[in-house]
């Protein structure tokens, strides 16, 4: 610390140092922190997520000052607002549209953890509190879906909040815990606004903090698996290692460019996506007498809603729908391969993991269609290869993961 101070010079910078140790934050977190050399485009990812989570925060804060929850006045407070405030325009379509971005990117931030192992030994934990934080944000989306209360939002809600109902013995009066009154209205409104705005974003923030506390203490993993700190230079840094700072700050400066290029071009011109991003229904007001013609969900949840209408016991659906979801929180346990990084696994792996990738993208297409005829049947049979892929990965990873690694990260200067 005092080496860093007396470089610092005097001045404001040394008199902050001395009560706020920036130079030694810097030098600790960024400069000093080496992370493997051979970082590829999916470890954008990580960055833009937490990009995504302050626009979220920022344009949240805008949101709320205009916003009113209640059953009378929260679809025209929304409507009020992208009309006749200044720049909400903007700023509202930034924060409905923004929420599908921002599970774009932690789909493809989870994705790379499968392919890379980036949630076996001694990354455990690190994997378990992004698990919490993904728990987190689909409560978060959720109620901020309700919120504006819209047709879809109100019948959406209808179908997620009764399947409370399906636990045994209290789920009745969970259900009537949860909306407030005997139905979906003021209350519910309101304390979902309490829990979208105050609660939910505090959990959210510390979680993501403890992520990058754990990710600090154990080190970023690699596209080939390779632990980096069990490779030391005569100097103490890691053979296969650059500092964070400018590395890797400057390559998420241009990923962000490029991203947020991505995200203007959809909303000025596609905010709806075809109705992904945004229902047509969700632009009609709540009507409880009108029921839209096929529900659904946002793009996001469609996967789990397709499993839970593949069976139709309502509460063997809800079931499997927990558990598809649960089911993540126990990959280090089920993933028994010596190798992490699906690089240096068998065929077999990457077939199994290549069909749970069909098979989460397929069960997120079938959530958007009606659950009738074909669509049922391709629901059950992707549902089965969603939890083939859990069932069969202790005895695959098992068996086909302990191929030869490098003793080095393989890297070519480009």
């Amino acid at each position: 610390m005092a080496a860093v101070m007396e470089k610092s010079g005097g001045g404001f910078r040394s008199w902050l140092n001395k009560r706020l140790p920036v130079d030694q934050f810097v030098a600790d977190q960024l400069t000093g922190y080496y992370a493997p050399k051979n970082f590829n485009i999916w470890y954008f990812f990580g960055s833009l997520a937490l990009l995504m989570l302050v626009m979220q925060i920022v344009t949240g804060i805008f949101v709320t000052m205009h916003f009113k929850p209640g059953e009378p006045t929260a679809w025209d407070s929304v409507q009020r607002m992208v009309r006749e405030v200044p720049y909400m325009w903007l700023i509202q379509p930034m924060h409905a549209v923004g929420a599908s971005f921002f599970f774009g990117v932690v789909y493809l931030h989870m994705a790379r953890a499968f392919l890379y192992g980036s949630y076996k030994a001694p990354r455990e934990l690190l994997w378990i509190i992004g698990m919490l934080i993904y728990f987190a944000l689909m409560a978060e989306a959720f109620m901020g879906y309700v919120l504006p209360y819209g047709n879809m939002s109100y019948w959406g809600a209808q179908v997620i909040i009764n399947l409370f109902g399906t636990i045994p013995g209290f789920g009745p009066d969970l259900v009537e815990w949860i909306r407030g009154d005997y139905g979906i209205g003021d209350a519910t409104l309101t304390r979902f606004f309490s829990l979208h705005v105050i609660a939910l974003p505090f959990i959210i923030a510390l979680l993501v903090l403890l992520h990058l506390v754990a990710l600090r203490q154990v080190g970023s993993n690699n596209p080939d698996g390779i632990e980096i700190k069990e490779n030391l230079g005569a100097d103490g840094k890691p053979k296969d290692g650059i500092p964070f700072h400018p590395y890797y700050t400057l390559k998420d400066i241009v990923g962000v460019g490029l991203f947020l290029t991505l995200f203007a071009i959809v909303l000025f011109f596609a905010p709806t996506f075809g109705g992904l991003f945004m229902e047509a229904p969700n632009f009609e007001p709540a009507n409880p007498s009108s029921t839209p013609d096929h529900i659904a969900p946002v793009w996001y949840f469609t996967p789990y809603y397709a499993i839970l209408r593949a069976v139709p016991d309502q509460k063997l659906g809800a079931l499997l729908m927990a558990l598809s979801v649960l089911a993540f929180l126990f990959l280090p346990w089920l993933d028994r391969a010596k190798n992490k990084s699906i690089r240096y696994r068998g065929l077999t792996s990457k077939l199994l993991l290549a069909m749970f990738f069909i098979a989460f993208c397929v069960l997120m297409w079938l959530g958007l269609k009606p659950a009738d005829g074909i669509y049922v049947l391709l629901a059950r049979i992707f549902t089965s290869l969603y939890f083939a892929f859990f069932i069969l990965l202790p005895f695959v990873s098992k068996a086909d993961g302990n191929g030869p690694v490098p003793d080095r990260v393989t890297y070519h200067a480009h």
